[in-house]
């Protein structure tokens, strides 16, 4: 959200050099810590993308771009930005596809997301505890039981997110489903 946020990739890798500083100082040096944004798609990912804006991704040379919408509204430019962004040698990543609510009752076109034009999908792992809401859980259950997940996250920003994490997503049978996938978290 260009407007709302104003990182930067500088910024980002001050934060990850302040980060790592923190780790090493606390014995935790061997952790690898590596630094990507979440974009999110309005009209300043179009002007990065037009402008040769330099974008944070992970994966190495995979390039992967980790991107999400508005929850409620269905973006019009959502397909031209998936083509934008592959056509600059990304490899698009929808954040948390259980929670746009404009894709409830319509399975069909994430599963199109994925089969037709080649976006990774990461769910977030507290959705399966019904975190954000039951429609989002039961949409990361279908997801999971498709085989479309290609990576999972938390997006924690709290620590009542890593609490619901550890007390009850841990533990539900669509976990040790999610974990039977072939995800890409392992080749990070």
């Amino acid at each position: 959200m260009g407007d709302f946020y104003k990182n930067t990739p500088e910024g980002i890798r001050a934060a990850l050099g302040q980060l790592r500083a923190a780790a090493a100082s606390a014995g935790l040096g061997d952790v690898e810590l590596e630094c990507a944004a979440e974009y999110y798609l309005d009209e300043f990912l179009g002007q990065k993308l037009a402008n040769g804006t330099e974008m944070l991704t992970f994966g190495g040379d995979k390039r992967y771009l980790l991107f999400e919408t508005s929850y409620m509204n269905e973006p019009l430019n959502l397909f031209e930005t998936i083509f934008d962004l592959q056509g600059r040698g990304y490899q698009p990543v929808l954040a948390h596809p259980e929670r746009y609510t404009y894709f409830y009752g319509r399975f069909a076109e994430i599963e199109k997301l994925r089969r037709d034009y080649g976006v990774l999908l990461q769910i977030n792992l507290n959705s399966l505890a019904g975190y954000y809401s039951p429609a989002a859980k039961k949409v990361a259950e279908q997801l999971i039981d498709a085989g479309l997940v290609d990576f999972v996250g938390t997006d924690t920003h709290h620590l009542r997110h890593t609490d619901t994490l550890l007390r009850r997503a841990l533990s539900l049978p669509h976990m040790e489903k999610l974990l039977q996938l072939p995800l890409l978290n392992n080749t990070l």
